[in-house]
Order: structure tokens, then sequence, then C-alpha cells
């Protein structure tokens, strides 16, 4: 911004706002008032609150409350705005006021200053960009839509195209019997395929989950302005600038029932950051199961091996870490802390207003963008690409005393027991000490314990 100054002004009196500005007095109010973080508002937020305003001058032009001339030049600089053209003028700080007025203000100078570029008539940010709203309809308004749209447009495609990465993956190995571990112990054996079928059922899960909170997501309280009674407001407004939104963006958006609840409480936005908590710590076991099975090469489990993407150590030589795993639980921790956040903040609704808007808007918006993001990157740069070392699974399979437990039926739990023991105490195949204490021969024990076998279930006859 240039180091010259022009003179703005507002209610409170006159300032000195950068020369070549787009916003007015209320925003650089803001920018002196809280130079806390230096975080800005998340572009799919300036985009959300650019559709907002653009549909609110569609609105007021087709009700007739706004005139042609300035409602053309506020759609056009509101078009812009979603679009990022300006987001340069959005200094306001995340940590402001609790209603994210400072932010409202914002967007309603700069569009504003961009639509007095076109019209002749002056057009004021309050009573023609604002005209209808209030940041405490606007702002909770703009974290629906912008949450939505992330969702819809990153999160949900990522989330699939994990789930379809690894159900090839899960086909490809389907035949492909290993080691099953409980407690981090030698367990029954599984497939590779049953394994990574999990892991695909956790995502479609998650996605199901999501699908249902945005039933709720999409209902949005603009026109409620100040507290829900939507004073200063057509009556029609809120439902038909919510059908506008639904046509600008593609998703169905429409007028909430209550806008009280919409104004007062940001229970839509903990419950939507809650399901992205149990994504992130079904992301996480994915990521931690993919890091033991990879572990190694010589002294872990070395299951698998992860494509190679960069070296591992300053120090050590043709060391090679799983990168992907690790930064994606990350990405999970990173989560689960925001939603921490989110949770604190949804409980700060005093009455009429939740006051914590910027920072739910800020940590929804940043945990949706880092999930879309990392989905991506684990079924494109882990899993697609991992290696079965398959003479490992098979020697750990063949030692695995455990599979006795499929005698249990014919021979019973203690004898069993007394043979996996003394199997693992003799470093013996469990087939050849059952033999010897059971009686049963080898034929018979061969079946009975043929691990591909054991991994479709039943009583074993």
């Amino acid at each position: 911004m240039s180091t010259e100054f022009r003179t703005e002004s507002d209610s409170m009196g006159e300032l000195e706002v950068p020369v070549d500005a787009l916003w007015g007095a209320q925003t650089q109010r803001a920018v002196q008032n809280f130079p806390i973080s230096g975080l800005v508002m998340p572009r799919a937020f300036i985009r959300a609150i650019g559709l907002i305003k653009q549909a609110a001058a569609m609105t007021h032009l087709e009700l007739g409350l706004l005139d042609e001339v300035r409602a053309t030049a506020i759609i056009n600089a509101s078009r812009q705005v979603a679009a990022g053209a300006f987001d340069e003028h959005f200094p306001a700080d995340v940590f402001q006021t609790g209603s994210g007025t400072s932010t409202n203000m914002n967007a309603n100078e700069v569009i504003a200053s961009l639509a007095a570029r076109e019209c002749e008539e002056p057009i004021h940010p309050n009573d023609h960009v604002n005209m209808g709203q209030s940041s405490n309809d606007v702002i909770p308004t703009s974290i629906q839509v912008a949450a939505a749209l992330v969702t819809y447009e990153d999160l949900l495609p990522s989330l699939l195209h994990l789930a379809e990465t690894i159900d090839i993956k899960a086909e490809e190995l389907e035949g492909v019997v290993k080691t099953g571990r409980t407690h981090l112990m030698d367990a029954m054996p599984l497939t590779f395929g049953q394994e990574l079928a999990c892991w695909s059922q956790q995502i479609r899960s998650n996605i199901k989950r999501l699908k249902s909170s945005m039933k709720r997501v999409r209902k949005l309280p603009l026109g409620g302005t100040a507290v829900g009674t939507g004073i200063n407001t057509h009556p029609d407004f809120g439902s038909r600038a919510s059908t506008v939104l639904a046509q600008l963006s593609g998703v169905k958006f429409r007028s909430s029932p209550n806008a009280f609840e919409g104004i007062s409480s940001q229970d839509v936005s903990v419950e939507l950051s809650g399901q992205l908590k149990t994504l992130a710590c079904s992301l996480m076991k994915i990521a931690n199961d993919l890091r033991l099975m990879n572990s190694g090469p010589l002294a872990g489990i070395a299951e698998i091996e992860l494509p190679a993407l960069q070296p591992g150590s300053s120090i050590m030589p043709g060391k090679v870490n799983p990168v992907i795993p690790e930064a994606l639980c990350m990405v999970c921790a990173q989560v689960i802390g925001n939603d921490s956040t989110i949770t604190v903040a949804g409980q700060s609704g005093s009455f009429q207003l939740n006051v914590m808007l910027p920072v739910v808007a800020f940590n929804l918006l940043q945990s949706l963008q880092i999930l879309s993001s990392g989905c991506d990157l684990l079924a494109d740069n882990a899993i697609s690409g991992f290696t079965v070392r398959t003479g490992n699974i098979e020697a750990a399979l063949k030692r695995n005393p455990v599979l006795v437990t499929a005698l249990n039926p014919v021979i019973g739990y203690e004898l069993g027991a007394r043979a996996a023991k003394q199997a693992y105490e003799q470093g013996r195949p469990i087939s050849d000490v059952a033999q010897e204490l059971t009686g049963l021969s080898k034929k018979e024990l061969k079946k009975l314990l043929d691990p591909l076998t054991l991994t479709k279930g039943g009583i074993p006859k």
C-alpha cells in the first residue's frame, strides 16, 4: 500500500487511509485497533461475502428497493470481490470484533469504492451495499456459504478420490494374506483387501456424515438482520436472496425457518467441525497404520514400502521416511485443535448474537481446506504407489502361533493355549507343535490352519 494518505470519515470522525486502499474509515479503524496476528479472513470467506453482497443487490433490484444503475455497479463489484481480484484490500485481522463487523464493513467499503468507479450516482457502503443486512446475519451466512462451497467443491471430491484409490489398491491386494494385529500384537490373519476395505468404509462413512451436516449448513439466516426479527429488511429478502445465492453458487441454499438460531448460535458450525474431527480421527488411524506397516525396513514391521519422495535425514544417508502420512497426521492434529477452538467459540453466544464469529470462520475453513489437500496427497502419493513386501509377510504369517485359534472348536482353548505357548518358546511353526500335541494329521492341520481360509470367517471344518 502507498505511504501517502487520504482523509476519510465515519460516524466517529476523521482518520487517514492509504491513498490507494479501496477500504474506508471503518476498515482502517479495524486495522489500527486489532494489530494482533496478521491473519486475515480466508479466500473462501471473502468469496462467500462477495457472493452474498451480489445476491443482496440482485434481490433488492428485483424488489425495486435499489435502482438499476447502483444495483448493476454493486453486482459487478461484488462479483469481482468474490472472484478474488481484490483480496489484498481485506486487511482486517481475524481477531477483531466478535460479530465480524469489521470484515462486513471492509466488504461494504471495498465494494462501494469499486462500484463508484462505474456509477455516476453516489454509493454508500451502509445504505446501498449493506441494504437490508447486518453484520449479525451476513457474517454467519458467510461462514455457512463458505463452508458449504469448500465442502462440496473440495473436501467431498477429495474424500471420494481417496476412497476410490483405496478400493483400487484393495482389489489389487485382495488375495494377499497378512498377520492381523490387535493391541499391536500378532492376531488372526486377514487379507490386505479386507484391511484396506476398512479404511475405505471409514472414508465413505465420513462422506455420509458430512452430507448430513450440509442439510443444516445450507439453511441461511440472511434476512434476520440485527437480532433475527428482520428489522429494516423486506420480508421476502432472506428467502429471495438465498435462492439467488443457490443460483450463483450451484449449492442448494435456502432461507432458515428461524433466523434467530443462525444469528445467536453457531451450532451448525460446531456440528460440521465435529464431523471434521471425526474425519481427522479416521485419517490419523489410516496414516498411522501406513507408518507402522512401512516401518523398518530392517528393524520394523516392513510389510509395505511407501513411495520414496525425499531424503529422510540430514545426517543419515539413505534414510527415507513416511513423509505423507506424517504430514497428514499433523493436518489431523490441527483439525482436532481447531475443533476445540470452534467448540469454545460456539458456546460464546450471549442472548441474540454469537461473538466469536471470525475465529469460527477461520478455523472451520482452515480445517476444510487442509483436510481436502491432505486427502489428495494421501491418495496420490502414498496409497496408490505403495508396494507389498511379500517375503516379509509370508515369513511372519508362517511363524504366527495365534493361528492355533482356528483349532479351538476341535481341540479346545486350553490345549490350543499350550500349543501356542510352546510354539512361541521354541520358535517353531504352530502346525508342527499342534501335530505333536493333538494327534491331528499334517493334512488335517494344513487344512484347518490355512491362512487364506481363516480370513473368510466361520468355524473351520
